[in-house]
């Protein structure tokens, strides 16, 4: 097995009623179990808005990431697959996609040390 990254993007929660965003958490909470029963799951985490962002030789400081909404990214998890295209299959469960969210998914590279 391989392992993949899930990137999370796009889905605002902050404009869902307390409700909806309660029944969206169940979805995640569920998705999680389903990942971690199959032994799939490796790791994720929900990430706050807003940050710093270092850039170039002098490492400039600023606030941010400011990126429009689509781009902003709301968290990751970490899974094994046997390959791409597993990965792929796994990750159309991703339960935002009915509120706009977008998941990149990206191989992770394995050094040998």
């Amino acid at each position: 097995m391989e392992k993949y990254m899930f990137v999370f993007m796009g889905d605002d929660a902050s404009r869902l009623s307390p409700a909806e965003q309660e029944a969206s958490m169940q979805k995640w909470f569920a998705w999680v179990d389903k990942l971690t029963k199959a032994g799939r799951y490796v790791a994720g985490e929900a990430l706050l808005p807003g940050g710093k962002t270092i850039v170039g030789t002098k490492k400039t400081v600023t606030d941010g990431p400011f990126a429009e909404g689509k781009e902003v990214v709301g968290g990751f998890f970490v899974v094994y697959a046997k390959d791409m295209d597993e990965a792929t299959e796994m990750a159309k469960d991703f339960p935002d996609f009915e509120t706009g969210g977008v998941v990149e998914i990206r191989a992770v590279q394995k050094f040998d040390m």
